[in-house]
């Protein structure tokens, strides 16, 4: 004699209630992206990183390094999308400064999942960058333009001004081995903001001579972004505030997927 499986009609519903619980639940737990590229601004290189690389490296994460030559917006955004191609899954795309002009444009790459903006821009459609400077005026005024078309800021300067917070030798160093920046690069016209469609956060730098803090503040604001403000840190908000700038980065690396 068969024997026959009795499923009364109430135990069956809160088995299938139950199983609907468990399978959102888990659809809602947050996964890790492991993967973070991180985009330098004008007149600096990659190797400013470096603090927020180890922190980065030591919890785990894939970390990637752009060096793009800061010639033309154009060249620098396919500079960048190379980096990104070449990740192996989603990533999340980091810009500082000019930076985040590059990734508002280079952030429309399929792969990135999330944008965190760095005492950067984030022009919107039809914006550049230098045009909302004079919207919310730097306090700085040590940018030389060159006769050749590039820019750079007086080394003498450069320390306050830029490095602020950064220990002098550093900053003298940083001063005197800039890269210069073609003054055309921020003048580049924004087209379809990366961070209108794809998640964002932003640190603010409430100390910043470089980029107006009231514009970063704009910019996080119309963006939606998640934000954090660091006391009395420079543009090298990057250098000096190491684990403050990564923890907003692993933040946004544990987005819901």
């Amino acid at each position: 004699m068969k024997a026959k499986l009795i499923c009364k009609k109430p135990d069956f519903l809160l088995l299938i209630i139950a199983l609907f619980i468990s399978i959102n639940f888990y659809s809602q737990e947050p996964k890790t992206i492991k993967n973070i590229v991180l985009v330098h601004g004008a007149f600096v290189d990659g190797s400013g990183w470096e603090g927020v690389y180890d922190v980065l490296v030591k919890k785990g994460y894939n970390v990637s390094v752009t060096q793009h030559n800061l010639m033309s917006f154009d060249d620098d955004v396919k500079a960048v999308n190379r980096i990104i191609d070449q990740q192996n899954g989603p990533c999340i795309l980091v810009g500082h400064s000019y930076g985040g002009a590059i990734i508002t444009m280079a952030g429309n790459n399929p792969k990135v999942a999330g944008l965190v903006y760095v005492a950067a821009h984030a022009p919107d459609d039809g914006e550049a960058e230098a045009d909302n400077g004079k919207i919310y005026p730097a306090a700085y005024k040590s940018l030389i333009k060159g006769e050749d078309g590039l820019d750079y800021i007086n080394p003498e300067k450069f320390p306050d001004d830029f490095a602020g917070g950064v220990p002098k030798e550093k900053a003298k160093f940083m001063a005197f081995s800039q890269t210069p920046t073609a003054d055309v690069a921020f003048h580049a016209i924004i087209k379809n903001p990366a961070w209108k469609t794809k998640p964002s956060w932003y640190v603010v730098a409430k100390s910043d001579r470089i980029i107006n803090p009231d514009l970063e503040r704009m910019y996080a604001k119309r963006a939606k972004s998640t934000v954090i403000e660091v006391d009395g840190a420079s543009h090298c908000v990057f250098i000096t505030h190491p684990n403050e700038v990564s923890n907003l980065i692993i933040s946004a690396s544990n987005m819901k997927k």
